[in-house]
Formats: structure tokens, sequence, C-alpha cells
């Protein structure tokens, strides 16, 4: 299994519109690196749902209930939960274990990979 985070703005699509339709097609990415990543997701994964926006965190975790697939890709993700506290990319900014993530070395894509300590630590914070 691996971990993912999906970028989305809670204005066009948010975790609540996730939960309300228990089952979704995640598409409309576009930058070539985070569909080279959508097609690697398998049916399982884990993945975090961030929101942009003035939100700016990660909100809840889906599990990809599809492989990626489709040109372009697309993977099907339903809920799991919301974070006990949302985690905000300023407490990801000021965590040292988490400063090498893509989610802060390249802000603008949409799709990328967590590492297992990544989203142990991004768990870890929600907690508090």
């Amino acid at each position: 299994m691996s971990y993912w985070l999906f970028k989305t703005d809670p204005d066009t699509y948010s975790w609540h519109d996730l939960v309300k339709a228990s089952k979704e097609m995640w598409d409309g990415v576009a930058n070539p690196l985070a569909l080279k990543n959508l097609r690697a997701v398998r049916k399982g994964d884990q993945v975090f749902i961030y929101h942009t926006g003035s939100e700016k965190s990660v909100i809840g975790i889906a599990r990809a209930v599809s492989d990626g697939y489709g040109e372009p890709a697309v993977v099907d993700l339903s809920p799991e939960k919301p974070l006990n506290h949302p985690v905000s990319l300023s407490e990801i900014k000021s965590n040292p274990k988490l400063k090498s993530w893509d989610l802060v070395r390249l802000g603008r894509l949409s799709v990328m990979p967590v590492s297992s300590g990544q989203w142990n630590e991004v768990l870890r914070l929600s907690q508090k």
C-alpha cells in the first residue's frame, strides 16, 4: 500500500462533497508530474485530502477504490474519515520531519506521494 496527497479547492470540490458522494472519480489533473503520480495510484492506497485556497490544510483521509486509469488519468476515491484536527500548511512547513515533502518543495503539485514517515507525522499532528 502507498500513501498520497490529493489537493482540491474546497470552493470547487471539498472533503464534505466527497463524503456526501461516498465515491467519486478524481479527475481534473493537468500537470504532467501529477498525472504520472495519479497513474501510479493503486486500489487500497490511502490518500490525504488537502484543501487549497484560504484553508491550506490536510483535512481528511480517503481510500483509492480503483487503480489509476484512463487518459488523462483518473482514480476512484471513497472517504474514510476526517482528521481530528486539520493539519495546516504552516504546521507542516515548521515541522523538520516534513521539510523535504513535495507539499513544501513543489507547492503547485496537485497529486503527490507521501512517505510512511510523513504520513505518520501528519497523523500525529492531527491528534493535537
